[in-house]
């Protein structure tokens, strides 16, 4: 493999050629046969409450009146495709922080167009390709905790690296870009800014120290020569998606981290590489110039990475701690809900393609101002089962069913997964619960894969690609999520109206109007509205002609109308919401753009902007 080359492609690409998955996953078939039992959609699209709205009252031409019927309070705006945001009228935005920002004096001025930032100050300034990210409150100050996912090489290192680190002190500046920020921002009647110097701002990166705990913790899977207790692993990396708990701390989810590892020597090639796709040469080449990093010397280091870390962001000096009981995976969010006897529940989807869909159930229970001892490390891990009739349940994780040590299970969670019959998917991503009412939302970005083996196009297998992507959604008994079945249908299945007129053209909520492909990211407004973030094709070409820039959508839950509400620059994609404690702006994430947003000139810049509408209304 030549890393040169692999460093420009997609994770999901890169994944592709250490572990090539099956074209079909199990939902899909679950899909298709949920709908010929049903006719196209008539059933999968159909669901409680919501059931007959879906095809009646749909955004069509997408007017302001039928927006707010639906219960938006904007204008939803067309497609675009240049290098720039664009709102609805009635609104604003602006950048609130970029890669290369400083948080501390001393880096002010630390970023250059030209050359990015120095080694000496990559640690004290905003990180690269901001994510999920969460809002908190705390003594009269207002944080932030940002995720930063990953890097791009080409444009983080100076240009004679082409594209690649040639030193140890390239690859700390690598490291330093990523993790997690802490900030403390305020607004002094100019908007919401950085505020410089806080005793609150922290980069939490690759190095930093942490702990762990629950059952794998200590275990000899996590054992390393640097740490021979397993218990104080190094650094959190590729932090994606996000969660806050009930109790006002930060969970960071650390998805791609398999491909930060490499061989300079001889490694024994063990089946969990294989399943977590680890293999002789790593994306940057970290091994070369970091041991920690190098299979040949550390084969259990990958072990301590893949887990949802724990990060208090009111306390600077806290160390973060990687919760083992959560399973390790390619962990994209986290989302934090109670059960009605005051259990905890965390639902989590593993971002590759045939992987599952998870939940974690507490054995403790919760009150506001309780203790939180052992919440996130005592209780069961669930893996979900989708049945043709449009029920499901969660399968218990354990010895008895899995036939694993409990800390095996744990450890290698796919394999247990698959030991008990879980149903793999196509990409399960942010999972978002409605505050509302007991239901809760999974996006299955894309199989780009499927198709490739020329699958038959029938009445029980509508699409024989699923590039565009689709939303399920799940209602657990008795609308509680400490109960182990549920029902499930489609929010929405995505596709192109204007190319197609069959089932490439979506699910009937789908319409020129508001057309998007690639759910990605998601989060609930307080009025129960359900935010969609795409990362999907922009070249406005082809099967994506017609559906622009990547962009953030507004579902009504209630009705299943979805109207577009902003577009990111070309070559981004829009990742990460969450509000100030007013409700009156949106802090939204752009990653990886193109051009040079938002400066201008010199090198495009990851960021999170401030959106907020002009009257000083709140969003919901």
């Amino acid at each position: 493999m030549d890393i040169r080359k692999t460093v420009n492609l997609s994770w999901d690409d890169f994944d592709e050629l250490r572990d090539p998955r099956p074209a079909t996953n199990d939902f899909d078939a679950v899909v298709e046969r949920a709908i010929s039992r049903r006719g196209f959609l008539g059933g999968a699209l159909t669901f409680g409450s919501a059931a007959a709205v879906f095809g009646s009252g749909v955004l069509g031409s997408a007017t302001s009146a039928r927006a707010q019927a639906a219960g938006f309070n904007f204008e939803p705006i067309g497609i675009f495709t240049d290098h720039d945001i664009h709102v609805p009228a009635g609104f604003e935005w602006k950048p609130l922080v970029r890669w290369g920002d400083a948080l501390f004096s001393e880096a002010e001025g630390a970023y250059s167009p030209e050359t990015g930032v120095p080694v000496e100050m990559s640690d004290k300034v905003f990180g690269e390709n901001t994510d999920g990210m969460e809002t908190f409150t705390h003594d009269g100050h207002v944080l932030l905790a940002i995720n930063s996912e990953y890097v791009n090489p080409k444009i983080n290192l100076p240009a004679d690296s082409e594209g690649m680190p040639k030193n140890a002190d390239e690859v700390v500046l690598l490291k330093n870009m990523q993790g997690v920020t802490v900030l403390e921002i305020a607004d002094q009647g100019n908007g919401w800014e950085v505020v410089v110097d806080s005793p609150y701002n922290r980069r939490i990166t690759h190095e930093t120290l942490m702990t762990m705990d629950g059952p794998a913790a200590g275990s000899a899977l996590v054992q390393t020569n640097a740490d021979p207790e397993g218990m104080s692993p190094k650094g959190t990396m590729n932090n994606c998606g996000s969660g806050k708990t009930l109790w006002g701390t930060y969970l960071t989810c650390e998805e791609n981290f398999n491909g930060y590892f490499g061989a300079t020597g001889a490694y024994d090639e063990r089946p969990d590489f294989v399943r977590y796709g680890i293999g002789g040469e790593g994306r940057y080449a970290y091994e070369v110039h970091d041991p920690r990093y190098d299979l040949s010397q550390e084969p259990n280091e990958p072990n301590r990475h893949g887990w949802v870390t724990e990060i208090d962001p009111t306390d600077p000096d806290s160390t973060p701690v990687k919760h083992t009981a959560l399973g390790r995976f390619k962990h994209e969010n986290a989302e934090m809900v109670q059960a009605a006897d005051g259990r905890i529940v965390v639902y989590m989807g593993d971002d590759e393609r045939g992987e599952f869909m998870y939940k974690f159930v507490s054995n403790g229970t919760w009150t506001e101002g309780g203790s939180t001892e052992g919440l996130l490390s005592d209780g069961t891990l669930y893996a979900a089962k989708f049945n043709d009739d449009m029920t499901g349940e969660w399968l218990a994780l354990t010895p008895e069913s899995t036939g694993m040590p409990l800390e095996e299970i744990l450890v290698y969670t796919r394999m247990a997964a698959s030991a008990v019959g879980a149903t793999s998917m196509d990409r399960p991503e942010w999972i978002a619960a409605n505050p509302l009412r007991a239901e809760a939302y999974c996006a299955l970005t894309n199989n780009s894969r499927r198709g490739n083996e020329g699958m038959e196009v029938n009445a029980a297998n509508p699409r024989e690609t699923n590039e565009y992507g689709q939303i399920v959604r799940w209602r657990p008994e008795n609308e509680d999520h400490g109960t182990i079945d549920f029902t499930w249908d489609l929010y929405v299945m995505a596709g192109n109206p204007e190319v197609y007129d069959n089932a490439y053209g979506g699910s009937e909520n789908v319409t020129p109007g508001n057309m998007f492909n690639s759910p990605d990211g998601m989060a609930f407004s307080t009025d129960g509205m359900l935010w969609i973030q795409t990362d999907g094709d922009d070249s406005n070409e082809g099967d994506f002609a017609g559906m622009g820039n990547n962009q953030m959508l507004v579902g009504n839950p209630e009705t299943g109308e979805i109207a577009r509400f902003l577009t990111a620059p070309n070559g981004a994609e829009v990742t990460g919401l969450t509000w100030s404690p007013d409700l009156k702006v949106a802090f939204v994430g752009i990653q990886h753009p193109g051009g040079a947003w938002p400066d201008g000139e010199g090198k495009p810049r990851s960021a999170v902007i401030s959106v907020w509408r002009q009257d000083g209304a709140a969003f919901g």
